[in-house]
């Protein structure tokens, strides 16, 4: 089964905002599924759809075959959801966070107490369950929030950039308990995200969003062979525009820049460079520092749509506002 299917989705926002624009979208239950874009690429108003928050303007999107418009009760008892944006009581404990939701959720009293001291151990939160939430960092008040969206025993996790604005250490830390979930309950995670190396590390199959178009999908290694090279990158000493006659022959793609940094364009790099620095040390130049860097994903979005994932959709002042509003009132 599908966990997620979703058919020539529209949602245009009043004013004329178009957010999705005819998306199509298979997620395989069991995997991890990652949808990649800019800031603005429609991820958000996707995941808010299929969360039933709002409705879409066009389209048929189903969780688990439930469809979200006339069957969201039944998608939201499958579901656990993490947004963007805090989901918290700041001034209450994490205890007292989880006791609130484990009520709107709907868990037995008998088994509430039981099922959020275990989410505290699997989140590594207990020693500061008792603390206010005002006073734990980023990565822990993430945690937090993905344990209150596992109290359901959710078949499908639904996650809205769930590492951003945490360090290197701290995102790691999350992906370990929710690849842990996954791994234990046979679940499905579907994240939306702009890290690059978070969808390459970690989700089985990537769609790559922009301007609310699927323009690219497929596992992350597959998606990198689009790109037809990886790249070598030297730092030398001696005229650079001699060292790159020198390396005609084995690229016809060869980028100095003004630090005396040659850039290579190369289909097998660990076999081509101590070829290259042979070379260049027989012809007098030193190679200060030698580099391979692999295509990325960001470098198959590059040549599908001119831009970088960084890059964000400059949408006006009212354009965003009219998105937020419809948002709030419910689409």
């Amino acid at each position: 089964m599908l966990a997620i299917s979703v058919k020539n989705l529209v949602k245009i926002y009043s004013g004329g905002v178009i957010a999705l624009n005819g998306i199509n979208l298979a997620v395989e239950e069991g995997s991890s599924h990652a949808i990649l874009g800019p800031n603005g690429a429609g991820k958000t108003t996707l995941i808010r759809i299929l969360t039933t928050q709002i409705k879409p303007t066009r389209g048929e999107a189903k969780v688990f075959g439930f469809d979200v418009v006339n069957q969201g009760n039944k998608v939201r008892e499958l579901i656990g959801y993490v947004p963007q944006e805090m989901s918290l009581w700041s001034d209450l404990t994490g205890y007292e966070n989880m006791l609130i939701y484990s009520k709107i959720y709907g868990i037995d009293s008998s088994k509430r107490g039981s099922i959020i001291e275990e989410l505290l151990d699997f989140m590594d939160l207990r020693e500061a369950a008792n603390r206010l939430v005002k006073t734990y960092s980023g990565g822990m008040i993430r945690r937090l929030e993905i344990a209150i969206a596992m109290m359901p025993r959710p078949r499908l996790l639904i996650l809205d950039e769930p590492t951003i604005g945490l360090d290197p250490r701290a995102r790691r830390i999350v992906w370990e308990r929710l690849q842990a979930y996954k791994k234990e309950h046979g679940a499905t995670i579907f994240f939306a995200t702009h890290y690059m190396d978070e969808a390459d590390k970690y989700a089985d199959m990537v769609s790559l969003i922009d301007r609310g178009k699927i323009v690219a999908e497929g596992a992350p290694s597959n998606l990198k062979k689009l790109i037809e090279s990886d790249r070598i990158i030297l730092k030398i000493t001696g005229n650079a525009e001699d060292a790159k006659k020198l390396l005609l022959e084995y690229s016809s793609s060869i980028i100095i820049s003004n630090n005396r940094e040659i850039t290579l364009a190369v289909k097998d790099p660990a076999t081509i460079l101590p070829i290259i620095i042979e070379k260049l040390y027989s012809r007098g130049f030193v190679v200060l520092e030698a580099k391979i860097v692999e295509a990325t994903l960001d470098d198959v979005f590059i040549k599908l749509t001119g831009r970088s994932i960084g890059e964000e959709e400059k949408g006006t002042i009212s354009e965003v506002m009219s998105v937020r509003r419809a948002i709030i009132r419910g689409g």
